[in-house]
């Protein structure tokens, strides 16, 4: 097998056209299609990155070893150097990307890799507007270390985020930090949870806040009950609300007596 016999096979093993090819190396296409025509060869450096590419020795590009088989014939030595993981990524794309790409580094509107970048990505570390990873950052995120609009993970940060650890304007953890917070711990402005600090309001079964309505425990500088609230109790603690919260969370307050409302249904 020829040196252009051996590029055209394993550009196609990878799942590659010449342009793209050309593209990685540097060189236009009709370069490579020279390569693959044996018309012309390529420069050292242009073997040594097709090398990397490819997951192959340079001898294996350069040499043509054969080794005979059982029956005497000539075969050609298989290249033992080659990884079972190739990079493959779509023919098709939109805007220089492709639809999807698997590799180490993967970047296409579909990303699967170690590093990947996409509207959808999934990787060790992946970034996309919906993103699957160890450390996740997307509008939609989730993995071990988790960034974004909506986030869910161990270590968790976002506008909605919900993880062993979360932080958030509407947060949910076993540990939990936010304006809205549920969680065994919860600390924020609005808090409901086993042991709850709030600065405003606070529900739980230890509960410390300016309003606050505890199961065994309640401290409140406002306003404190141990046990079930009356009807009575509720619009105290919604006028109470309506007094002592700043204009810029009306709206975590009118959450907040939504869900006082729904608790005496």
């Amino acid at each position: 097998m020829t040196l252009g016999d051996k590029i055209s096979k394993l550009r196609k093993e990878i799942n590659y056209t010449q342009e793209q090819l050309a593209t990685l190396l540097g060189v236009s296409r009709q370069a490579v299609s020279k390569w693959e025509s044996n018309i012309t060869f390529p420069e050292t450096d242009k073997l040594i990155r097709m090398s990397e590419l490819f997951d192959c020795s340079l001898d294996y590009l350069l040499k043509d070893a054969v080794e005979t088989d059982d029956n005497g014939g000539r075969k050609e030595a298989e290249n033992s150097s080659k990884k079972p993981f190739r990079e493959r990524k779509s023919e098709k794309t939109v805007w220089g990307m492709p639809l999807w790409h698997i590799a180490v580094n993967a970047r296409g509107f579909v990303a699967l890799g170690l590093n990947a970048r996409g509207v959808i990505a999934i990787g060790l570390k992946a970034k996309g507007i919906v993103s699957l990873g160890l450390l996740s950052l997307g509008l939609f995120s989730y993995g071990m270390l988790s960034l974004g609009l909506i986030s869910i993970g161990i270590i968790s940060m976002g506008i909605l985020s919900a993880g062993t650890f979360s932080v958030g304007i509407f947060s949910m953890g076993a540990i939990s930090l936010g304006i809205l917070s549920y969680g065994a711990i919860a600390v924020g402005d609005f808090t409901v949870g086993a042991l709850c600090i709030g600065r405003y309001f606070a529900m739980g079964d230890h509960a410390r806040a300016m309003i606050a309505i505890g199961g065994t425990k309640a401290t409140g500088s406002v306003f404190s009950k141990i046990g079930e609230l009356t009807v009575q109790d509720i619009e105290s603690i919604k006028e109470l609300l309506d007094t002592t919260v700043p204009a810029y969370l009306n709206w975590a307050k009118e959450i907040m007596k939504k869900f006082i409302d729904l608790y005496i249904i």
